[in-house]
């Protein structure tokens, strides 16, 4: 932590091909869920959300970038697996998105089904869970298809477009996001199973537990915010006027978080006033703020229905 603050600037390593997640526009400008995740914790840590070099990372190289200091967070729509953290010189920091393994196809090729892709061609980002995932399943049940291999997301599923695969596969609000961009979704067809979990998460380098701590409790501020109905339109209301003693914590009002993270008592204040809550990012880019309009499902609260809920901020 003292590194990035003492350059003044969070190199976040992100996908940028992957709206939804994290893409930028003409302009130059970063958005997307995995793109708050680098705001909240150089709103943190730096006290700006502007603070932040996004770094363009691919399935290949990201955890090469990672380790060799290129990038302080890796941000990028990673599945967090235990091979992926024994070892290797990285660790999660926290589960900030459940997903799971689609394939979509073409409408006009009739297949209804992931049997029916026997003998078919698959187009498959190289270097993801998704690439082993897919020969496990098929070869499980003795079918077989061909994986036809590209190095970025966006060249995996521009090749689907082209006609290049009969089939892409990849995290599924990935898929969903990237197939309505091209405004032509009612041309493909998601198959219905899903084939795998996939929890995705941001990392960090192994033997900095400060700084995996600061990450983490950025992402569990924002999971704790929406708990208690702290957003970025009443966090100044809630910090003049709130008695409860858990947001009292959580905006810094009763001290103590603040000093054990090494920050200061109002960092989760400027996460929320600048980024938000949980539930502000994943509606202003799943939700009902979106195109997507997709459900929360596991990515909802665990009090209406989901998988998420914060660790005790005390």
């Amino acid at each position: 932590m003292a590194e990035v603050q003492k350059r003044g600037v969070l190199h976040c390593g992100t996908n940028g091909e992957l709206p939804g997640f994290s893409s930028v526009d003409r302009e130059g400008r970063w958005s997307g869920f995995d793109v708050d995740l680098c705001k909240a914790v150089a709103a943190a840590v730096l006290r700006d959300v502007n603070k932040v070099k996004y770094i363009p990372a691919t399935a290949n190289n990201r955890f090469d970038m990672l380790r060799s200091g290129q990038i302080d967070v890796l941000a990028r729509n990673t599945t967090i697996t235990l091979r992926r953290t024994a070892g290797t010189g990285v660790r999660f920091a926290a589960v900030t998105f459940f997903d799971g393994q689609a394939f979509v196809v073409p409408k006009r090729l009739n297949i209804s089904t992931l049997v029916a892709l026997d003998g078919k061609r698959v187009c498959i980002t190289r270097g993801t869970t998704y690439e082993e995932n897919t020969a496990e399943w098929f070869s499980l049940r003795k079918l077989a298809v061909t994986p036809v291999l590209f190095d970025t997301t966006q060249s995996t599923i521009e090749a689907f477009l082209s006609g290049a695969c009969d089939a892409v596969t990849h995290q599924s609000t990935g898929l969903a996001t990237a197939i309505i961009a091209t405004g032509k979704a009612a041309d493909y067809q998601v198959l219905p199973t899903l084939i795998s979990k996939e929890p995705h998460g941001p990392y960090v380098r192994s033997g900095d537990d400060v700084w995996q701590d600061v990450v983490r409790w950025a992402h569990n501020a924002r999971l704790e915010a929406e708990e208690l109905g702290v957003t970025s339109l009443n966090v100044e209301q809630r910090v003049r006027n709130t008695t409860d003693p858990e947001t009292r914590r959580l905006l810094g009002l009763d001290p103590g978080n603040g000093k054990a993270l090494g920050l200061d008592e109002e960092w989760a204040i400027r996460i929320i006033k600048h980024v938000g809550n949980y539930g502000e990012s994943y509606e202003k880019y799943f939700g009902s703020g979106s195109p997507l309009r997709f459900a929360r499902g596991a990515n909802a609260l665990w009090t209406h229905g989901g998988l998420l809920y914060s660790l005790p901020m005390r």
